[in-house]
């Protein structure tokens, strides 16, 4: 697609925001109709069932978990290839819990696919974040908002009416839960990591944070173009079986932060609610980096990289702004 080549990385001329092209069925297509046949009204019905009414239910977070594993399993992703930095096939159990995400940790996940958002909740059931490059602070958000936002349009700034924080408030305000930020403030197709959000750098000293790399087998089901609903459906309800490759490197600290007392939560000195003006804070503040804010997200890249044998290519959101637009006006 020479079209788009203005959206390739120039030095390694990677395109992270085509999407994934479907192989040919052949003549296995009525098989992948009749999946998809199957599949898709019980895939909606498990997902309608859990949104409007099983989360808001008593069942407990174990209960929560398995209605997520259900919402998985329909379609057929079965397999979970996990693999931790320093670990051992089948010793995790034993002796290195310490290597995963635990209460008051801070996941750093690549960002490809609605699948993204309900494995980490599954598995962790962390608060979800959206990340925005034009600030430092994030916004927590719902299960539901982190999926819906897979498939929206690329923003370089929060909305108007968005409650805005640090990561640190909210660590200290949630010490039980891990936190999960996508750093890449926008879905790829998973052959490149993009330009890195600012908001990991107000993250506290002492929280662990933990670099994810989520890839998909087929890597159809990603969804780097907005609004691809019916190409997901399909991809994903057709295919016999999905597999998640996933990849959590060692905990990085941020030592571009003074280390800092561990505050209870009711000690917190930022306010409950966020206004424009934090967010014209957090815009200023992102401006610019020192050498050790740079270092440290330098780090996160890398890893994230690493993890999805990938390479990080220097386009961010704004360019992706710029691909959407660009691929819905020759669609049209």
């Amino acid at each position: 697609m020479e079209k788009y080549s203005q959206y390739r990385d120039k030095a390694s001329a990677i395109a992270p925001f085509l999407p994934v092209p479907t192989a040919s069925a052949g003549i296995y297509y009525p098989f992948h109709l009749f999946l998809v046949f199957i599949r898709l009204p019980l895939l909606l019905a498990a997902i309608l069932t859990y949104f409007l009414f099983l989360q808001w239910l008593p069942i407990g977070s174990l209960g929560k978990k398995a209605s997520l594993w259900l919402i998985l399993g329909v379609p057929g992703i079965w397999w979970i290839d996990l693999q931790v930095d320093g670990v051992k096939k089948g010793s995790l159990a034993q002796q290195h819990r310490s290597r995963v995400p635990q209460p008051k940790s801070i996941i750093a996940c690549s960002s490809t696919s609605p699948i993204d958002a309900l494995y980490l909740a599954a598995i962790f059931d962390p608060i979800f974040t959206a990340s925005y490059p034009s600030t430092r602070l994030v916004q927590p958000i719902t299960l539901f908002q982190a999926v819906f936002n897979a498939f929206s349009r690329p923003r370089s700034h929060p909305p108007p009416s968005a409650r805005l924080f640090d990561l640190e408030t909210l660590v200290r305000r949630h010490p039980n839960r891990i936190i999960a930020v996508f750093p890449e403030c926008t879905t790829t197709n998973g052959r490149g990591i993009l330009s890195l959000s600012q908001s990991l750098l107000t993250a506290p000293r002492i929280s662990k944070i933990f670099p994810i790399n989520l890839r998909y087998t087929p890597p159809d089901i990603t969804t780097p173009v907005p609004a691809s609903y019916s190409n997901f459906l399909w991809n994903l309800t057709s295919q016999p079986t999905h597999c998640i490759r996933v990849r959590i490197a060692e905990s990085l600290q941020n030592t571009s932060r003074p280390p800092a007392k561990d505050l209870k939560p009711s000690e917190s000195v930022h306010d409950d609610t966020a206004s424009s003006t934090d967010t014209l804070l957090g815009s200023d503040d992102a401006e610019g980096m020192n050498s050790a804010e740079n270092v440290f997200l330098n780090k996160v890249a890398e890893a994230l990289a690493r993890l999805g044998r990938v390479k990080r290519v220097g386009l961010g959101v704004e360019d992706k702004i710029g691909f959407v637009n660009a691929w819905t006006r020759r669609r049209r």
